[in-house]
């Protein structure tokens, strides 16, 4: 044999190999594989997409307008800052669409343009009325999508779902795809929850606080709230705890009024863990501020000292310790008679970050896992019963030729089997799609380099010429085929959503398997036929 068909043989046997170990995780065999080899050796295969395993859709809408809202509070906030820092006796705060500011002085307007020049003048008789620009409001509404996507990306991460499908589609809409997910009720609130963390103090010294020593059951908020209007100070809020009877099991919410404004805010995290309170043997959320926050907490704590800070998420109080001294090292904790699961789930979204703005659930589909098993049978059996008559065919109407094309076939299934294991792509309906499409190619690539060899032996060609002739002849044909098609995966891929990606990936794949297969693995078959002299006939 010569050298350059050994080669062959060897980089044939070698990326067989190789595709063999990537895929093992997708078979039975690897169950009964010693630890050292599930150690170091892939360990992952290909993953089943949710049409072929079952698992949760979801589409989520982003309230745009609610974080415009949010950054006008927050533009509000900032400009008394300033006002306060540069001793002007000037005030803003938010009335609707508008940022309202008095006194009416050139000094005061100039201060807030200089701040913010996104904010358009709307009326200057006796107050100024500001107003973001159109631009300025969709840009918000922009970056609170993406903050949103990326957000949600890091939960699921955190959440431990395999291959999740996540992107955006419209403006403010974004699509997750979890395949595989036992739990669909746990998965949506973690992706969902705001989880707006925030450190308020307790207003006991109100004449109001005396009267909220009665818990209420659940849905009785709204009656507490209407009977105390007008009484709250402008400056407060009321917000509730959840208490639970440790005898009865009966759940009640006992009203705290609190200062409105926060002190301290969940964007200054760097870490929040589960652990264990030795005392009641009770999980707490364990979090860490960086250093700005932690210097925020420690004068806080050192100027409220034997005060209640509340700890806020989502608008719920979760405690509401006494500050008995100052605290460094910016940490606090989060108790709350949280099970082990929901202190893990509130770890998560605080370390992932507060949404910027609410989403609403507009689409929860729960896929079943007996629609994947019917979809996998389908598909497997479309597969088999295809790959028979194509291989038959060959076989049939090309003879021992066809034999040597059914090998390429095979051996591109397994490749293109151990490419998408070795990136754990995810196997969906339409990457099975581009898979037989990619057959397709595969098998009219062999068509056409046989005929080239008709062709030749026709005109008078020995064997192996005629081998060579057909292989020349039929290779920019072949190679023009399969780079437009590779074009046509890549824009696809670019510029499509999950599904289309899936088809994307395996047609991309396996056209590139074909080029190898079709090109080098027959051809070093018939190398090897004539290696040891001219063939009497070609069996085509």
């Amino acid at each position: 044999m010569k050298k350059g068909v050994l080669w062959r043989v060897v980089i044939i046997a070698a990326t067989l190999l190789i595709a063999a170990v990537f895929f093992l995780p997708n078979t039975p065999l690897f169950r009964s594989m010693p630890d050292w080899w599930k150690k170091n050796m892939p360990d992952k295969g290909i993953v089943l997409g949710l049409d072929l395993q079952g698992g949760l859709h979801l589409v989520f809408e982003v309230e745009g307008d609610k974080a415009v809202d949010i950054a006008m509070d927050r533009t509000a906030a900032t400009l008394n800052g300033v006002f306060e820092r540069k001793k002007l006796q000037a005030t803003a705060k938010r009335e609707g669409p508008f940022i309202v500011v008095t006194p009416t002085s050139m000094e005061v307007r100039k201060v807030v343009e200089d701040t913010y020049s996104s904010l358009n003048l709307a009326e200057s008789e006796n107050v100024l009325r500001y107003k973001m620009s159109a631009r300025e409001v969709q840009s918000i509404k922009d970056h609170a999508t993406d903050q949103v996507l990326e957000i949600i990306r890091n939960r699921i991460d955190q959440f431990g779902v395999a291959e999740p499908v996540i992107h955006r589609q419209a403006e403010n809409e974004i699509v997750v795809q979890l395949p595989g997910v036992k739990d669909p009720k746990r998965a949506v609130e973690i992706i969902g929850k705001t989880a707006q963390l925030e450190f308020k103090l307790v207003d006991d010294e109100s004449p109001v606080a005396s009267e909220l020593s009665t818990s209420v059951l659940p849905g009785e908020e709204a009656a507490l709230l209407q009977k105390l209007k007008g009484r709250i100070p402008e400056t407060d809020e009321i917000l509730f705890t959840r208490v639970e009877n440790e005898e009865t099991g009966v759940v009640t919410k006992r009203p705290i009024l609190l200062k409105k404004e926060a002190l301290l805010t969940g964007d200054l995290l760097t870490e929040a863990k589960v652990n264990i309170d030795q005392r009641f043997n009770e999980p707490y959320v364990s979090i860490t501020f960086n250093s700005a926050g932690a210097k925020i907490f420690e004068d806080i704590t050192g100027q409220n000292v034997k005060k209640r800070l509340a700890i806020i998420l989502d608008g719920n109080v979760y405690s509401a310790p006494v500050i008995q001294e100052k605290i460094s090292g910016g940490n606090a904790q989060i108790t709350g008679s949280f099970s082990m699961e929901e202190a893990k789930d509130l770890a998560i979204v605080l370390r992932a970050g507060a949404l910027p703005a609410p989403v609403k659930v507009l689409q929860n589909v729960t896929v079943g896992p007996s629609l994947g098993r019917d979809s996998i049978e389908a598909g497997t059996l479309a597969g088999i019963v295809g790959i028979l008559l194509v291989a038959g065919f060959m076989i049939a109407y090309y003879k021992l030729s066809g034999v040597i094309a059914d090998f390429a076939l095979v051996l591109n299934i397994v490749l293109l089997m151990g490419a998408m294991a070795s990136l754990n792509a995810t196997l969906t309906m339409p990457g099975i799609a581009g898979i037989i499409l990619a057959i397709g190619m595969a098998v009219d690539s062999n068509v056409l380099m046989f005929e080239r060899m008709r062709e030749e032996l026709l005109s008078g060609k020995g064997p192996r010429a005629a081998v060579e002739g057909g292989y020349k002849k039929a290779f920019w044909t072949i190679f023009d085929s399969h780079v437009t098609t590779l074009i046509t995966a890549a824009v696809l891929f670019q510029f499509g959503t999950g599904p289309i990606k899936g088809f994307a990936v395996t047609l991309s794949l396996g056209v590139a398997i074909n080029l190898f297969t079709a090109l080098i693995g027959t051809k070093t078959v018939f190398d090897i036929m004539h290696s040891k002299g001219e063939a009497k006939g070609l069996s085509i």
